[in-house]
């Protein structure tokens, strides 16, 4: 990441919380997502002493804040860095640090904490903030002696960036905040245990990955988050150019590959494209890059690519068959491999051409796909025309998570890495608006949008208020069904149609009971028009087909923050789906 060149020692002293923020600067900080509190008081006022080279952005709930650092981090692959108080204000920054950690998203979170004399004694605020993120974090420390705030800060950030990036928690209790020193911010890192050097591929192993290919009659490249990670996509589309080995990717890894290409197959995995998991379950050779081989790709884990030799290439050692026993494991940098392949790899010896033409027989039969003929707004459609009517624009999306995310992997056609922001290994709802608010802040010249659902958007609907205080001109298509979707339709497969709280309009609606017409009140609940208003926001509603592609044209060149509430209805399944723990055998279509 850039850095600032500066002394490396002041000749003054100055406060410990002024140490914090000047080695913020030094690493090449340029925005810090924090909400104020008495434990971190310190920290805000020597923020206001850098706002020249500084931003401080005021989120309006820490969990907000976080998913705004760690949009920032997404998009830019440079640490997002964000600030709580001490107690309830560093608890609520306990999700999305974990969610940073299984997407393996570089962060520095900075807590507030109560004074080195009571800590331990249950103090007003206090909570053991080391203990409860210690399996959560990549690293995380307590600060006791204001000499080593330096040192401590210029771990966190080598910590968060190198190896497999993740988010590194640094609590700093009040009077080291205020305590004066001389700072030395070349202070050497005390990192015994800690060795992320760069791993390099050895010659053996590429000419092993090389012969593989060379024999290989039905290949598959099954790419991750990792390959974005490493900034590899430009190398991996290289070895499609010299191979013609057809990409499938996983929720992380969309945009690693356009959606352009013809050798593109999409996401595999539960709600993953037909030909993607046809392939991988048919392949003679699967190259997994940057990838974790988790439940939600692989299924029953026993009978995933059991027909072909498989390569796993990741920097992360602790990932080598630990889910799936591979056949020729390589631990190094994933850019570095793709690099040594290209100088090496030929095109396999038989023709790839009934391999090609068998996938786009598969894509022809089973294609991503919803009834054009429905009268009203599908979910799948409304997506589908945001992809189209932004097609021309440096456009970031970021969704929420349910069928609204499911869809928007299936039907927005992601050409470019880092376009992509999904709560993907954890899950989160409410992730999409604040990520939308971090990416925005980095991209300022983006297009963003919020692809969100009514249930997931309300988790953190308060970073409205963020976006029009702080003049961050995000946009939001709501796919507004009044119910959770996803969970419904796990009760209609699973649970013979069974309602259970997954209605989000007023409890004693018959729809409450799955009792109603099918269709939900025509006044839907909440009024998400009249509450984006409330927070100065461009909004306006659409339910009629024929109105869809001006309202998304109008969202899309507002101003400002912009929400289009769209009426769907929420009958709709997101399929293919493989149900969870079962093969591509049982595979439903429709």
């Amino acid at each position: 990441m850039t850095t600032v060149t500066r002394p490396h020692t002041s000749e003054t002293f100055v406060s410990g919380a002024d140490v914090v923020i000047e080695s913020l600067v030094r690493h090449g900080v340029d925005v810090i997502f924090a909400y104020p509190g008495g434990a971190s008081m310190p920290l805000h006022q020597s923020l206001t002493r850098y706002r020249d080279q500084l931003r401080t952005i005021l989120p309006r709930h820490e969990q907000g804040g976080a998913f705004a650092a760690q949009g920032y981090a997404r998009t830019t692959g440079r640490p997002g860095v964000v600030m709580a108080t001490s107690g309830p204000g560093a608890l609520n920054l306990v999700t999305a640090i974990a969610d940073a950690r299984l997407d393996s998203i570089p962060m520095v979170v900075l807590t507030g904490q109560v004074g080195t004399s009571v800590i331990g004694t249950d103090a007003f605020q206090e909570t053991p903030m080391v203990e409860v993120c210690r399996g959560i974090t990549k690293h995380h420390y307590l600060v006791t002696d204001a000499n080593d705030i330096a040192r401590v800060m210029r771990e966190a950030f080598h910590i968060a960036t190198t190896g497999r990036p993740g988010p590194v928690l640094v609590d700093l209790p009040k009077n080291i905040q205020l305590t004066q020193l001389v700072p030395d911010y070349n202070a050497p890192m005390r990192l015994p245990g800690y060795h992320p050097e760069k791993r390099n591929v050895r010659p053996e192993q590429i000419a092993q990955v090389v012969a593989a290919i060379k024999r290989s009659k039905r290949p598959v490249i099954y790419a991750g988050g990792g390959v974005i990670t490493a900034n590899a996509s430009a190398q991996l589309r290289e070895l499609v150019e010299k191979t013609g080995i057809p990409v499938t990717m996983t929720l992380m890894g969309l945009g690693a590959f356009s959606a352009d290409e013809d050798l593109c197959l999409d996401m595999l995995g539960m709600h993953g494209s037909v030909y993607a998991n046809y392939a991988v379950d048919q392949a003679d050779l699967l190259l997994a890059i940057g990838v974790r081989f988790d439940d939600r790709v692989t299924g029953k884990v026993s009978e995933f690519a059991q027909h072909g030799f498989i390569v796993h290439i990741d920097i992360d050692p602790s990932e080598i068959n630990k889910n799936k026993i591979v056949h020729l494991p390589i631990v190094a940098d994933i850019k570095e491999v793709l690099q040594e392949l290209v100088k090496s790899v030929e095109p396999p010896t038989a023709s790839l051409h009934d391999w090609h033409t068998q996938i786009a027989q598969w894509k022809t039969e089973d294609p991503f796909s919803y009834d054009t003929t429905f009268p009203g707004i599908l979910p799948q459609h409304a997506i589908a025309e945001l992809s189209r009517l932004s097609a021309d624009r440096d456009t970031i999306v970021t969704v929420g998570v349910g069928q609204h995310q499911m869809w928007s992997a299936q039907f927005f056609k992601f050409r470019n890495p880092r376009k992509w922001l999904s709560s993907s290994g954890l899950g989160t709802m409410g992730f999409g608006l604040p990520a939308a608010i971090g990416a925005k802040v980095a991209h300022p010249e983006s297009l963003v949008v919020d692809i969100d659902g009514d249930g997931s958007i309300l988790m953190n609907i308060q970073e409205m208020a963020t976006c029009h205080c702080e003049q961050i001109p995000v946009k939001v298509l709501l796919l507004n069904n009044q119910h959770l979707g996803m969970v419904v339709q796990w009760e209609d497969r699973f649970f013979k149609g069974n309602r259970a709280h997954t209605y989000l309009g007023p409890v004693h609606h018959p729809e409450a009971f799955g009792k109603g017409d099918g269709i939900g009140p025509q006044d839907r609940y909440p009024d998400f028009v009249e509450i984006a208003k409330g927070f100065g926001w461009h909004a306006q509603s659409v339910s009629k087909k024929a109105d869809l592609e001006s309202a998304i044209l109008a969202l899309i060149n507002a101003p400002g923050p912009a929400i289009l509430d769209v009426q769907v209805p929420y009958q709709e399944h997101v399929l293919p789906m493989i149900p969870s723990g079962m093969t591509v055998r049982d595979l439903i279509k429709r």
